[in-house]
């Protein structure tokens, strides 16, 4: 299966991190009330207390990932009111969007998705195989996205799922975005854009 071509990248920062570490910001938070998490990388949902205190060690496209009691977790979007801080704002669609307008924005979108443990999204990794936006009966936008994981057993793999189809779920005239986890062909580092492999060193 081909791998759909994604729209140009922004610019961004560069970076010496490597494809196997965590970007430690170590920025201090204590829990605001108590939030629902993921377990990175079991992929075990809990509920971390509040007052509890810890680190957010990665803060992109919305969610965090935070070190508490000697473990990582990840805290959706919605949720950065627990950690002291502010949700995004939703994208906007001007009323004469097109098709080819709307899979722009679903790009962009799937661009504001990383796996917790690592700091580059999942466009750049190379994890998305295919996107394309279709009409159903009705003439709604339906969104079908195939993509895959950096690894086949890694048990965050319906929470990144669960990510994309929210994040392109909330943009304007889609009806439903089918997301599809899939393992043919294998994921490897050559399918990391040319972006993803300056920030992790390998040019």
């Amino acid at each position: 299966m081909p791998r759909s071509t994604a729209p140009p990248l922004p610019s961004r920062p560069n970076s010496s991190e490597v494809l196997n570490v965590y970007r430690h910001e170590h920025e201090p938070v204590t829990l605001h009330r108590d939030v629902e998490a993921i377990m990175v990388p079991a992929g075990i949902p809990v509920t971390l207390r509040e007052g509890k205190t810890g680190f957010i060690t990665q803060a992109l496209g919305g969610s965090f990932t935070v070190y508490v009691e000697g473990n990582l977790f990840r805290v959706a979007g919605k949720d950065a009111d627990a950690l002291g801080k502010e949700a995004l704002l939703g994208p906007e669609l001007p009323p004469d969007a097109t098709d080819e307008d709307v899979k722009q924005l679903v790009w962009h979108q799937m661009r504001a998705c990383y796996d917790p443990e690592i700091p580059i999204n999942i466009v750049d990794l190379g994890l998305v195989y295919s996107c394309e936006v279709k009409r159903d009966e009705a003439g709604e936008r339906i969104v079908e996205i195939k993509m895959t994981l950096t690894a086949p057993g890694c048990g965050m793999g319906e929470v990144l799922v669960q990510d994309v189809k929210d994040k392109v779920e909330v943009i304007p005239t889609i009806k439903r975005a089918d997301v599809e986890l899939v393992f043919d062909p294998p994921w490897n580092q050559s399918m990391m854009s040319d972006a993803a492999r300056l920030q992790t060193g390998m040019m």
